[in-house]
């Protein structure tokens, strides 16, 4: 099970681009690329899951996380990219409703 985070951060805007798997295996590598991102104050941080094939709840947990962490220091969190499965999960969770889902098409919430 492999995972790849590609981070671009410029000026407390910060594009992640997650490619793989994310699981108990996975997101503790995830977590440790990410939350010290998202300790800067106002930052923009957007996550692409468009080439995740696979994501279990120790995934929306990091998601989660990174959501409050990010909020906390006054900043935009985002997920764009998501299959119809992972949207599913986080619709099915309740975290559709909390945070910014971005649909591929129109790059606005849904």
């Amino acid at each position: 099970m492999n995972i790849t985070i590609d981070v671009k951060d410029v000026d407390a805007k910060v594009e992640v681009k997650v490619k793989g798997e994310i699981d108990a295996y996975t997101a503790p590598k995830l977590r440790e690329s990410l939350f010290p991102l998202s300790e800067q104050e106002k930052v923009k941080m957007t996550v692409n899951l468009s080439e995740v094939t696979y994501m279990d709840s120790t995934g929306l947990g990091v998601f989660v996380g990174l959501f409050k962490n990010v909020r906390a220091y006054n900043g935009d969190f985002a997920i764009e990219g998501l299959s119809d499965r992972l949207k599913r999960l986080f619709d099915i969770t309740g975290l559709g409703d909390i945070i910014n889902i971005k649909s591929d098409a129109e790059g606005e919430q849904s």
